[in-house]
Order: structure tokens, then sequence, then C-alpha cells
């Protein structure tokens, strides 16, 4: 080793990394609050453990608008930097996959075994531990491109999950009984496990700024769905999650005209390149506040 390398510090930028912290504050936060609806007698006692349960659900929500922000509080200031990568990426594994495995884990899949529910909840974990180590891979060593990630990223899948979490509880208010739920939501795990590191294109947003412009009806339709998913919080956000879940699946299936068309709105006016999972269609460049998120891996 050189020197020089012995005395290297990286540079850490407050704003972005102060967002990645409150990513991070979220995720851990997340947990404590299901160990304590655990506790607290779990889902045999829904009515007491019920709000810990929901409370985690809006700090891993919560988490996921801190990883946005990081991202763009990065890219907008030109604040790239290597620690805010891999600050990002330890934040992102804690938030978006050890939180909303252990939610899943202990509201849906304790109707299987303890091994069962445990094995299925680390799948979900070491593939999302392994989305965000190729999407530093791919940020460090490949060819980016900002607008497209490869494969789902990591807090839309903690998104899906613990969204559609909320909305069963929802569902089930008042009742104890949740084993109904369990085998959807055992394959939607390994379902969303497998997309993580999958090679499905996904738009990745980041092309959508402050400084972005749209027709009135464009904007009219985004102040629409931002009113009724605060008014409707219970079930909207899943909606969202698994439509954006749902367009990546269905993408390569539209004819290269109707895909453009729908993507220039929220990627850009450039010609997009071809072959969904071609090695330029990766994820972004390092930012400061990291590899994922709207940002991320």
């Amino acid at each position: 080793m050189a020197e020089g390398d012995k005395d290297y510090e990286p540079k850490i930028y407050l704003l972005p990394n102060l967002m990645t912290a409150g990513n991070l504050v979220c995720g851990f936060v997340a947990i404590v609050s299901i160990i304590k609806a655990i506790d607290l007698g779990g889902i045999g006692d829904l009515e007491k453990a019920q709000p810990y349960f929901v409370q985690a659900i809006w700090f891993i929500l919560a988490g996921c608008l801190f990883d946005v922000l990081d991202g763009r509080l990065a890219r907008l200031g030109g604040q790239d930097s290597p620690f805010g990568q891999e600050f990002d990426s330890i934040a992102d594994i804690v938030s978006f996959g050890v939180a909303p495995a252990l939610l899943v884990m202990s509201v849906i899949l304790n109707e299987f075994s303890d091994r069962f529910s445990i094995l299925v909840a680390s799948v979900f974990l070491v593939c999302g531990g392994m989305r965000l180590a190729r999407f530093n891979c791919i940020a460090t060593y490949g060819k980016s491109d900002n607008r497209h990630f490869k494969g789902f990223p990591i807090p839309a899948a903690a998104g899906l999950i613990s969204s559609l979490t909320l909305f069963v509880l929802w569902l089930a208010e008042g009742e104890k009984d949740l084993s109904r739920w369990k085998i959807a939501f055992l394959v939607l795990m390994l379902f969303l496990s497998y997309l993580m590191i999958s090679s499905i294109r996904y738009p990745s947003f980041k092309k959508l700024t402050w400084k972005t412009h749209r027709p009135l009806p464009w904007m009219v339709g985004l102040i629409i769905i931002v009113l009724v998913t605060a008014t409707h919080v219970e079930w909207m956000p899943a909606m969202l999650f698994v439509s954006y879940m749902l367009y990546g699946l269905l993408r390569p299936l539209l004819g290269k005209r109707l895909r453009r068309g729908i993507e220039e709105e929220i990627l850009s006016d450039e010609p997009e390149e071809d072959a969904p999972g071609e090695p330029g269609g990766e994820e972004p460049p390092r930012a400061a506040g990291g590899a994922d998120g709207a940002r991320s891996a």
C-alpha cells in the first residue's frame, strides 16, 4: 500500500448522508417496534400488537422517503462519494432487508413453522443483500444508465411487502387469524427475492427532478394520485408499489413506441436502448446518498 493511501479519508457530505442516517434510524426503530409487538403477544394478541406492527410499517416507508432524498440531494449538489454509496447500502440492508423480512415473518409467515418462516425471510434478506452488492459493483466497475435499474430495487420490494402487510392488517381489523394470507405472502416473498436479483429493467425516475416540467393534465393527474394516497393510506401505497412491479414485468411485452411514449414522461427524451437486461441498462452512478432506493439497488 502506498504511503498516501494510509492517510486516505473519504469525503462525507452532510445533507445526503444525513438523509441516509435517517433511513438507517427508521429501519432500526421499525425493528424495535416489531420486537415490541412480538413481546405483546404478536398476532396472538393482535389488538395490543397491531399498533406496533403498523408503526413499524410506517417507519419502513419513511425509510423509503429518506432513501429517495439522499440520492436526490447528492445528485443535486454534485456530492458523489464512495462513502455515501457504502453508507447507503448498509442503511438499506437494515431498513429494506432485515426490517421487512422480520415484519412479514412475524405477522403472516408465523402461521408456518419457525424454521420455515425464518428460511423464507432469510431468502428475501440474502437476495436483497446480493442486489445491493451487484448494484455497487455495476456502479463502480460497469457501464451505468441512470434511467433504469437492473432488477427490482430493494426499497421498492420492502415498500411493496410492507404496504401490503398494512393493507392486510387493515382488512383483518378485529380478526386474529391471518392464516388465509400465508400462502400469498409466501409466494410474494420468494417472487420478490427473484425479482431483486433478476435482469428485468425498471424505470429509476432519476430524470424526474425539481426542474422537470410537464403539461397541465400530467400535473393534475399527479396531484390526484398524491391526494388519493394521502386520504387512503391503507391501500393506495400498496397499489402504487404493485403497479411499479407489474410494469417491469409487462414492459418487454409493450411495443417500443408505446414503451418510449410512457417512459419519456418519467425518464428523459433521449432514445431508449433496446434489449432489457443488457449491460448498459443498469443502475445509476454512485451518489453520496448511495446506491439504492428510488435510486436503489
